[in-house]
């Protein structure tokens, strides 16, 4: 059993581009640790344990911006907002093109 995650792009004029292929959770689908029953990282866990898998319902729709490089120094501009869920990945060091982070901003799905 294993896991791969493709990240693909449909260009302007509707053809598909595999862009990325990572055999992990990826961080495409960071948005699902704040928007979800089970988020990406929990249902690999109970997948390759074996265990029952949990629900992949959204709770809140979801809007996932990365933090690369010194757009990490702006966190305490992003917590000033009551439904951002900021993530800090711990790097020491920001550099240009480097993942620092990342926030997701919720709204409340409507059933």
């Amino acid at each position: 059993m294993g896991l791969l995650a493709v990240e693909m792009f449909v260009t302007k004029d509707g053809h598909l581009l595999a862009n990325e292929m990572a055999p992990r959770p990826h961080n495409s689908g960071h948005w699902t640790i704040d928007a979800c029953i089970t988020d990406q990282f929990e249902q690999f866990v109970r997948a390759v344990c074996g265990l029952p898998l949990g629900s992949p319902e959204r709770h809140s729709d979801a809007i996932m911006k990365n933090l690369i490089g010194d757009d990490v120094h702006d966190w305490p501009n992003i917590l000033r907002d009551p439904v951002a869920k900021l993530h800090l990945y711990g790097k020491a060091e920001a550099r240009e093109g480097r993942k620092m982070g990342h926030v997701t901003h919720l709204s409340p799905r409507k059933l």
